[in-house]
């Protein structure tokens, strides 16, 4: 048996040492496109603050971690796949033939179509080369201006300023946060973060980059207010790596479709990681989960099925635990709601919780300010646990939720 795993990410490295413990005897082949060891991108941060070294950044620690197990690494770009003859093709136009076949190649970075996207000292945070250069840049006092306030934008954002640099950040949404944070708790965020010292512009945009001497200038909307800059980082989004599977047969929404057991629509090819749409946790239907604890667990999945198993994915459900400057804050599951919930704001303290319910079920939480026993909030959703009496109490003080957890989902269990 010969297995190919495109993607040496999270996803792809999970789904090799699983595929090897299983079947000792087959063939695994693991290809990345970058010359560097197999790194986690969630780690870039930890580096920039100086937290790790690179080799902190690997997924595993020693030289011989690969060879040792049986996995054969390939560094290249595939350029296509032909699913008729089972074969992949290189850029270099070299073509290997599989039995199976995972897709785990992850998603890119968004460079927004903005003039002087593209000059020097204009970079996205992804890769080891984009970290050193973004390192030799951000120098205490250095002038930044981030383009984006998103879950790895705010990440990126804590790393930027443990570098002293004068930061300012855009971000087109209402606020800070907004696919992982309610209005209110999105502009708690921004509260704090201006409170430590770095400017925020929400509802806005760079409308242009240019040149300025040593300098970059960097306007903002219509209006063209101007940020002089010696960096800007870009931090706008990201979107699952598709393209070379043109005319593949894999069916494609906004990434690869696959079911619970991470196959694709066509026979002996898996997907798995942040290039996929997974069905999701609530509604069933296919959706984005760019997560790293996604990724690893639909990478175990999609190996044990690779291997003749059984297995299935419980659905994607969005994890997000965030430290924005030192103020915690988190979102599980279908934290929008459905307007069955209860939000509690203490906008002194900085602390916030908003419950979200359907019928007598937590579908979905978040939360500023709370660091103990928060896991709970994730087991109530996760085990779909019917409160009861408790959700009467939850809406009357949304603070119980560990005695709720304690009452309803231990008992249950």
């Amino acid at each position: 048996m010969k297995h190919i795993i495109i993607g040496n990410g999270p996803a792809g490295v999970v789904a090799a040492e699983t595929l090897r413990r299983l079947q000792p005897q087959a063939e695994i082949a693991l290809i990345g496109d970058e010359a560097e060891p197999p790194y986690a991108r969630m780690a870039i941060p930890y580096l920039l603050q100086g937290d790790i070294d690179e080799h902190g950044t690997h997924l595993r620690k020693t030289h011989d971690h690969f060879t040792t197990h049986g996995i054969h690494l390939i560094q290249g770009r595939v350029s296509c796949i032909d699913s008729v003859v089972k074969q992949i093709q290189f850029a270099s136009g070299e073509r290997l033939h599989y039995d199976k076949l995972l897709i785990a190649t992850g998603s890119h970075p968004l460079r927004p179509a903005i003039p002087g996207i593209d000059l020097a000292n204009v970079h996205t945070c992804w890769t080891l080369d984009d970290a050193r250069a973004i390192a030799a840049k951000a120098q205490p006092g250095s002038r930044v201006v981030q383009l984006g306030a998103g879950f790895i934008g705010c990440i990126i954002l804590e790393a930027l300023a443990s570098r002293g640099v004068k930061l300012t950040v855009v971000e087109m949404g209402d606020r800070m946060v907004p696919r992982m944070m309610t209005a209110k708790a999105g502009a708690m965020i921004k509260r704090w973060v201006e409170s430590k010292g770095v400017a925020v512009h929400v509802n806005t945009a760079i409308s242009a980059i240019e040149q300025d001497g040593d300098a970059l200038c960097v306007k903002l909307g219509a209006g063209g207010t101007a940020l002089q800059a010696d960096l800007v980082i870009c931090a706008a989004g990201v979107r699952p790596n598709v393209d070379f599977l043109a005319g593949s047969g894999v069916e494609i929404g906004q990434g690869i479709r696959v079911d619970r057991g991470m196959r694709t629509s066509v026979p002996d090819i898996y997907a798995a990681g942040d290039v996929t749409e997974a069905p999701g946790f609530h509604s069933g239907l296919p959706q984005l989960n760019a997560i790293q604890p996604n990724a690893a667990d639909q990478g175990r999945i999609a190996a044990i099925n690779m291997a003749g198993g059984n297995a299935e994915l419980q659905g994607s459900l969005a994890i997000n635990v965030l430290d924005t400057l030192g103020l915690i804050s988190t979102s599980f599951g279908h934290w929008q709601g459905k307007g069955d919930g209860v939000e509690l704001v203490d906008e002194a303290n900085f602390r916030y919780l908003s419950l979200q319910f359907e019928d007598d079920v937590l579908i979905g939480a978040t939360s500023i300010g709370w660091t103990d026993h928060v896991g709970a909030l994730r087991g109530l959703i996760q085990t779909r646990t019917r409160l009861g009496a408790w959700k009467a109490r939850l809406m009357a003080d949304p603070t119980q939720f560990m005695a709720a957890y304690l009452g309803a989902a231990q008992k249950a269990a």
